[in-house]
């Protein structure tokens, strides 16, 4: 049987859930760059890059324009590989390393053209999982080491894995994958049901999935209360009533906040003693690092 091209660890219904490992194959990393460069090359080729008729063999430092917790390199290694598998890519720093501005986190040694070729398609995955290792990074620093750091299903179509790869990266961790992983019962659920019901049937459903419940004021929250499921989620919820509902949560409950969550208030809702905030904007908001390529070598 052939092996899946990303491996997830199977969940379980614990806080174990939260730390799951993600491992890209080699076999997953190459067929989804090679989506993207033929995105890049369709219909005709670089029709610019094959301007260059003296196709010299350079080489070229791959480096970070600004402090950041790089991710990405194997893609971009495949990315130059695709194109030409004479291309030499040494990798410098390694996925999760910490890196400062004009930081050398590889070097590459090849034919011009075809480094020119492989140029932006590398560079974008570089950029784009590294921005979100980096916003993910900065959360966790400020949430402190009780409150971990996760990130949501809001992520761009067909990119999760990476985007979630990217998150562990920063040091974050996973939220569900998809909508079978666990039941996630949210005020839409409970808009067109009743929540004490909704809880009960997914009880009794649930085999080994975690069940999480989304309150938004108290009276919700001592509504549940008693009933054996896994995690309340505090949603946009202010810190006074925060502190409260994790206060008669947490001895029998995971507890979770989520809600627009920023830079600026993560810190205030980590101190209310929740043991995990979830914050869509490490992957649906996060800036792309700046990296480049600078020719130091040409023969």
């Amino acid at each position: 049987m052939k092996k899946p091209e990303y491996q997830l660890k199977k969940w379980l219904p614990s806080a174990d859930n939260w730390v799951s490992k993600i491992k890209l194959s080699s076999d997953f990393i190459r067929n989804t760059v090679k989506l993207a460069l033929n995105e890049d090359l369709y219909p005709s080729g670089d029709i610019t890059s094959n301007l260059v008729k003296n196709n010299k063999v350079i080489k070229v430092k791959l480096l970070s324009n600004q402090n950041a917790i790089i991710g990405g390199l194997l893609f971009a290694k495949h990315a130059f590989s695709l194109v030409d598998n004479k291309i030499k890519f040494i990798i410098k720093k390694k996925d999760g390393s910490k890196v400062k501005k004009g930081s050398l986190i590889a070097t590459i040694e090849g034919k011009a053209k075809n480094i020119l070729i492989a140029e932006r398609v590398a560079l974008n995955f570089l950029s784009h999982i590294s921005g979100i290792a980096t916003k993910t990074n900065q959360f966790v620093k400020l949430a402190g080491k009780k409150c971990k750091i996760c990130c949501t299903r809001k992520t761009i179509p067909n990119l999760r894995v990476i985007q979630k790869y990217a998150v562990k990266l920063g040091g974050g961790t996973n939220h569900r994958f998809n909508l079978s992983d666990e039941y996630l019962i949210k005020d839409n659920h409970i808009a067109s049901s009743d929540l004490k019901t909704l809880v009960s049937l997914a009880i009794k459903n649930k085999k080994e999935r975690k069940i999480t419940v989304e309150v938004d004021n108290l009276k919700q929250l001592k509504t549940i209360m008693g009933l054996k499921f896994n995690t309340v989620l505090f949603d946009n919820m202010n810190i006074k009533n925060l502190k409260a509902g994790v206060k008669i949560a947490e001895k029998h409950y995971e507890t979770e906040a989520s809600g627009n969550i920023n830079l600026k208030t993560v810190k205030s809702v980590a101190a209310t003693g929740v043991s995990r905030i979830s914050v869509g904007s490490i992957t649906h908001s996060a800036a792309a690092i700046d990296v480049k390529l600078e020719f130091w070598n040409l023969n």
